[in-house]
């Protein structure tokens, strides 16, 4: 696992947990609209969102899309218990992602933008060169 600190847009990080959870059937509508996130029940594989106002709007398959405003956390779990990572509202859109990753939660963060494909190939290489210190590496703010 990989340990992730980095700072990103509260959307980069919602599209990470959409693209880790629910990509292929979140409707389209929902999608697009910026104050939609889901939600899933605690347990494996728990998502919640901690926001000053929400508003529960569909039950689909294991996760409930909310409607929700002023968004001050967000805390993300696999189901498989290989990612675990917290955003954490610092400026009103924008926040800090802490946890750890997975090799395939890393793919998943790149494509949503919350790391650079230039941070994971520098990780890599890091490992590759000093296999016992690759685990302590973190990402680091984005520019």
């Amino acid at each position: 696992m990989v340990q992730i600190e980095t700072t990103c847009s509260l959307e980069s990080f919602r599209q990470f947990v959409i693209i880790s959870t629910c990509r292929s059937f979140i409707p389209e509508s929902y999608l697009r609209d910026f104050e939609v996130f889901p939600e899933r029940e605690e347990g494996p594989g728990a998502i919640y969102i901690e926001a000053a106002d929400k508003v529960t709007l569909k039950k689909l398959r294991e996760m409930t899309f909310v409607n929700a405003k002023e968004i001050l956390g967000i805390i993300y779990s696999s189901k498989s218990g290989n990612t675990s990572l917290k955003w954490r509202q610092n400026r009103k859109r924008s926040g800090k992602v802490q946890g750890t990753a997975s090799p395939n939660a890393l793919v998943n963060l790149v494509e949503a933008g919350v790391l650079t494909q230039e941070w994971v190939d520098k990780y890599i290489q890091s490992t590759q060169q000093h296999p016992s210190e690759g685990q302590q590496n973190t990402a680091q703010p984005q520019a």
